[in-house]
């Protein structure tokens, strides 16, 4: 059997520090980090490669990433491979 991820590249407007104080209510969110927030999600993992910058993949929730990025980020570029 054969896992496919899909992989998207995302260049945040903000830097990724800011962006964690989304979560300064850490009891609402159930994460303290975008990294947590995100890697909560089943088969999904969020690596940041720089301040504004992280590499995000997912076996089968991306499409429910991506749609709470636009909900709740703003961002430069978004890339999916």
């Amino acid at each position: 059997m054969r896992t496919t991820y899909q992989t998207i590249i995302v260049k945040f407007k903000e830097s990724i520090t800011e962006l964690n104080g989304i979560f300064n209510d850490t009891q609402s969110w159930g994460a303290a980090t975008l990294k947590e927030w995100i890697d909560g999600y089943e088969s999904t993992r969020f690596t940041q490669t720089d301040s504004h910058t992280a590499v995000i993949t997912s076996e089968y929730n991306m499409e429910h990433v991506t749609e709470w990025l636009d909900r709740h980020t703003a961002f430069d570029r978004l890339n999916e491979y």
